[in-house]
């Protein structure tokens, strides 16, 4: 494919291949069309565009048509932003960074052009965040009328497609931190979710947590079910729920007091489960019947298989969960599910694949020289699964049960935002750049 051919085939591509709210459709990281097995961000190889974004954000582009929508938040008096990547236990927060513009950028998908910067708020950030942080964690979400964007503290807000505010919530302060040191202030990281025109938030902070769901279209409360878990960095998924018989669908959240399933229509509890990694950050997602959630920090690393007609309180033990495996989980990254494998990273790089069926361990692998840090989830596609380190270091692998490394690429900066990927073309966002990586030849 040449450049021209594949830009050409993003402009008009299958509107199918939206990628519109963090991991894509139903969080599942999993995209299609042949993307690129390399890339080189520096010579420009595999490289359609590479756009240079203002400020700081860790937000995934989403992607809807003909544009792609990510956030930052950019200094008003001074430079750059200080980040300290890589493997390290520091608690501390970054500490007087004075105003902020918190912003969204509309990008041109073809050619790479941002199209539209909305200021959403202006201001000092109400919460500090954590020296690997920034203060555009959440993800859009859209479902192509409205663009859904949380910068936690700062409110929600609502945009048309074309930068239009809609409306603006606020939602308080959202003290995201150490449960333990509650003056270490990490910052807010959890995205909305969009579903068929409610708007899903997870707000799993110091006091006051709760999981709400708001009407797309006007902002309107529908319900909120109050939360006491320690402070949460997920992101709520929309799964199947199966009760006497009868399908519909729940809200699934990750914790550590409180990892739960939630009614979607009126956020009543549907079941509960405690225990595992107390700062809880991969999303739950599914495939073949099962809900997976895991997490990992202070001493657990469990990957939870439970099954979708799991009611009232669960334990170890209950018929609920089909299998639990521990000492594997993620702490930072989603897993990706695919063709009946589970695959999950952990900060350091170590790989653990999974048969989703029954928990057994497939292979284990660690991804470069175990000093780089691991926080972007990773995404399928092509059949392969893309995985890419602090340092900009991508590993593609042959998706299957066996391991096999296919290749390797540098971006030339720092990943900490999980990719998207739409018709083929994998968008990533670097320390300072959006890219489009695509099949040159």
């Amino acid at each position: 494919m040449t450049r021209i051919t594949a830009l050409l085939a993003i402009a008009a591509g299958s509107h199918a291949a939206n990628w519109p709210q963090f991991r894509g459709p139903s969080a599942s990281g999993i995209g299609d069309g042949g993307t690129p097995l390399s890339w080189n961000g520096e010579s420009g190889r595999n490289v359609l565009w590479k756009t240079a974004v203002p400020g700081l954000g860790y937000s995934s582009p989403v992607i809807w048509g003909s544009r792609v929508f990510l956030t930052s938040a950019t200094p008003v008096s001074f430079g750059a932003a200080e980040v300290k990547l890589g493997l390290y236990g520091d608690i501390g927060s970054v500490q007087d960074e004075g105003a902020h513009r918190f912003e969204v950028h509309c990008v041109d998908r073809k050619s790479g052009k941002i199209l539209w910067t909305r200021v959403a708020h202006e201001g000092a950030p109400k919460v500090k965040r954590h020296p690997k942080s920034s203060h555009a964690n959440p993800t859009p979400a859209t479902d192509g009328k409205r663009l859904i964007v949380s910068f936690g503290s700062e409110g929600l807000f609502a945009f048309d497609l074309d930068g239009k505010p809609l409306w603006r919530k606020d939602l308080g302060i959202l003290d995201g931190g150490y449960f333990r040191v509650p003056s270490a202030q990490w910052g807010y990281a959890s995205s909305p979710v969009l579903h068929d025109g409610v708007v899903l938030i997870q707000a799993d902070v110091q006091q006051d947590s709760f999981l709400a769901a708001f009407d797309a279209g006007s902002g309107r409360e529908l319900w909120r079910a109050p939360r006491r878990d320690v402070p949460v960095f997920s992101s709520p998924a929309v799964i199947p729920y199966t009760a006497n018989g009868a399908k519909s669908l729940q809200v699934v959240v990750n914790g550590w007091r409180h990892i739960g399933g939630y009614d979607l229509k009126s956020g009543r509890e549907l079941w509960k489960l405690a225990g595992g990694g107390d700062i809880p950050v991969p999303t739950p997602v599914y495939a073949d019947g099962l809900v997976v959630i895991t997490n990992a920090h202070g001493g657990a690393r469990p990957v939870y298989a439970i099954r979708t007609d799991a009611v009232g309180e669960i334990a170890e033990g209950s018929r609920a969960i089909a299998w639990k495996q521990d000492r594997v989980g993620n702490y930072m990254q989603t897993p990706v599910l695919h063709g009946g494998v589970g695959y999950f990273c952990y900060d350091n790089g170590v790989l653990t694949a999974l048969q989703l069926s029954t928990g057994e361990r497939l292979f284990q692998q660690r991804l470069g020289g175990g000093n780089a840090g691991f926080s972007a989830s990773p995404v399928a596609a092509g059949g392969r699964l893309y995985i890419t380190s602090e340092a900009g270091h991508t590993f593609a692998l042959e998706l299957g049960r066996e391991y096999k490394l296919a290749a390797e690429s540098d971006l030339g900066e720092p990943v900490m935002a999980s990719p998207a990927v739409a018709d083929g073309v994998i968008y990533m966002r670097g320390r300072n750049h959006l890219f489009a990586l695509a099949n040159e030849r």
